[in-house]
């Protein structure tokens, strides 16, 4: 994948909330099972679903946890017979779905069933009945097979304009629909998983839990490498949503369909698990022609990935930083047991190095390091860790007896030599002298002392005066940005540990800055835009906003506060990507780009401001700062080269100087 942008760590602007959600004891862990489209689309016959679902259990994944076996579209008929009720194609299915039900059930695994909010299922024609105006009907049908779990689309549903095969704009949200099989289902005597699939129309993440386990975050998966991005970008805003019970669904797997290279697939595998997505197999595993290969198989049935997936912590990993134009990005979350897992992506078309800074994902270091796709074990891991990662691939590392970020024990990076103690691999994330630096003592001093610090960084030591009983003593001191500072502290008694607290950053509204072109200022809703209320629009190549902005020399560390909601539907199937183009100048200097993934958690069809109101936060590294006034541009040079020529939404940015 080519890129324009440069890198930038995302802060959640806002913790999503755990609405309330079905209490049937089902998926407490994300589902994992195989289903029919992604390898045999809207053909599927009970052959396929046999062989394959027989597969599960010879190959060993049904071990592995994956038990539902899904009929995706194509399996019904064009005309519901004279009593009204649903039915399979005799020519396909000449068993029948209670059989064939009784086959899945037979090998210990669970039975999946597509259906459709609209009058026919996706993928007519042929036409295949849907459920619409059926529900409670074909809900007790379901039930009387021995469904175990529906995957109910969103296809030929909107009455109002015809019932268009795809709407992506609906006169109304496809939200009571989903709710009247939803009330069918639970009127049944079985415990049938529901699925929503309505492609994050209506932003789902705020009413499906209430009325189901899953919900489909955007537009079909296709089998291109392109489509990882696209999906990554969508999910950023949704991953606080995840929980047990409710878990937003990435759409199915590609793994072993032929359409990506190994590290594709392991990239593609790692982030569906550690996002806490249901993991649901689409390729061929066995039928009269095709077997999965042993790469792909290896991949799915990798138990560290699965049990990430399955972690009974149920936290999604979360989207930390990008280097957009260099062409990695970072993401991770925390797991049971006080372990967390980290994952970063090489969308560079070749292999290379690539390092790890702990501190993105919250730690300072880790006892022990798993490299998963690597297979390798790292102890003692201060700060970093660089690794070789194949074009596409992905470092993949779980930490272990870890030390959260900031904090530095002497026992793990000091050097102690006579009356002086040296910390290496300090990090920091802003050039500047206002860095605190804590030092905590192993005892209370029994006598007052003159300790001397001299970092690295340049410029004269530091001298502080210890009284007697201190445990522990704050100074200012110079640190630059990166993990390669140095610390040396001299006349000092035993050392326990230190700790590092970047500056304070000042912040400086959209509304301090003037803006040109195409820009535009516009006001938000009470409560949205936050902080500010107000955002720079229509953000373009020739549209900019300026501000004089005080700061010290060097390289600072800025985030940067912005909306979008420019979600990829029809644009999807072709380059759509969910993202928009920022870049940042500083005195004339060349733009550091930032690419923003969606920010909006509302609908962006009747959310409030559309979704373009919710505010999320992106860091970036800026170079060319000088001491006392600098010149800041926030525009969108390359713009015109995305799918998008319009940038982000500018709400503010802080400076940490």
């Amino acid at each position: 994948m080519t890129s324009l942008f440069a890198w930038s760590l995302i802060l959640p602007a806002a913790v999503g909330t755990l609405h309330p959600r079905v209490q049937d004891g089902l998926a407490r862990t994300p589902p994992m099972g195989w289903n029919t489209y992604n390898n045999y689309n809207c053909k599927p016959n009970e052959s396929i679903v046999r062989s394959n679902a027989k597969a599960l259990v010879d190959l060993g994944l049904a071990s592995a946890g994956y038990h539902y076996v899904t009929v995706d579209c194509g399996w019904t008929v064009s005309e519901r017979p004279e009593d009204g009720l649903l039915t399979w194609n005799e020519t396909l299915f000449p068993g029948g779905f209670p059989a064939l039900g009784q086959y899945i059930h037979d090998l210990g695994l669970l039975f999946g069933a597509y259906g459709d909010s609209g009058i026919k299922l996706c993928g007519s024609p042929p036409d295949n009945v849907g459920n619409l105006y059926h529900e409670e009907e074909d809900a007790k049908t379901y039930a009387s097979w021995g469904v175990d779990a529906l995957k109910y689309d969103n296809c030929f549903s909107d009455a109002e304009t015809g019932y268009p095969n795809v709407n992506y704009a609906p006169s109304t949200s496809p939200h009571p629909r989903f709710v009247k099989m939803s009330n069918a289902l639970a009127q049944t005597n079985r415990s049938i998983l529901f699925q929503v699939c309505e492609w994050g129309i209506d932003f789902p993440a705020l009413w499906a839990p209430s009325i189901g386990h899953t919900w489909r975050i955007g537009n079909d998966i296709l089998p291109a490498w392109r489509s990882i991005f696209r999906t990554l970008n969508q999910a950023v805003p949704q991953t606080s949503f995840a929980g047990p019970g409710q878990w937003p669904d990435l759409d199915m797997l590609e793994v072993g369909n032929g359409v990506l290279t190994v590290p594709e697939e392991q990239t593609h595998f790692s982030l569906w698990a550690i996002l806490k997505s249901p993991l649901t197999i689409g390729a061929a595993l066995k039928d009269d022609k095709t077997s999965i290969d042993d790469e792909s198989l290896a991949i799915l049935k990798n138990t560290d990935v699965i049990g990430y997936n399955q972690d009974k912590l149920g936290v999604s990993a979360s989207f930390r930083r990008r280097w957009a134009d260099e062409g990695y990005e970072v993401w991770s979350g925390p797991l049971s047991g006080g372990r967390t897992v980290a994952a970063l992506i090489n969308w560079n078309d070749e292999a290379r190095d690539l390092t790890l800074n702990l501190p993105d994902v919250g730690l300072q270091s880790a006892g022990i390091l798993k490299n998963i796709w690597e297979g390798s074990t790292a102890r003692d891991v201060k700060t970093s860790y660089t690794a070789r990662v194949e074009a596409h691939g992905t470092i993949l590392v779980e930490l272990q007896d870890t030390v959260a970020s900031g904090r530095y024990p002497t026992n793990k990076f000091a050097s102690p030599n006579g009356q002086s103690t040296t910390f290496k691999s300090v990090y920091a994330n802003t050039t500047s002298n206002k860095h605190t630096l804590t030092i905590h003592f192993s005892e209370p001093l029994s006598t007052p002392s003159n300790v001397t610090i001299a970092t690295n960084a340049g410029g004269r030591q530091v001298f502080k005066v210890v009284p007697p009983s201190s445990e522990e003593v704050s100074l200012s001191i110079p640190l630059v940005a990166g993990s390669n500072n140095s610390i040396t502290i001299r006349n000092a008694p035993s050392i326990g540990s230190i700790a590092i607290q970047s500056p304070r950053g000042t912040y400086h509204p959209s509304t301090e800055f003037t803006v040109s072109g195409s820009a535009r200022k516009d006001s938000c809703g009470s409560g949205f835009c936050e902080p500010v209320g107000s955002r720079i629009r229509y953000i373009s190549p020739n549209g900019t906003a300026r501000a004089i902005v005080p700061a010290t020399a060097g390289s600072k560390y800025i985030e940067i506060d912005y909306t979008n909601n420019d979600v990829a539907f029809d644009s999807a199937w072709d380059w759509g990507r969910n993202t928009r183009n920022l870049t940042v100048a500083i005195n004339g200097g060349k733009p550091v780009r930032v690419e923003t993934p969606l920010s909006g958690k509302h609908s962006e069809l009747f959310g409030p401001g559309l979704g373009w109101w919710d505010t999320a936060t992106m860091g970036v590294l800026t170079d060319g700062w000088k001491d006392g006034d600098n010149d800041i541009v926030i525009g969108n040079v390359g713009g015109e080269q995305g799918v998008e020529s319009y940038g982000a939404d500018f709400v503010g940015l802080t400076v940490y100087s």
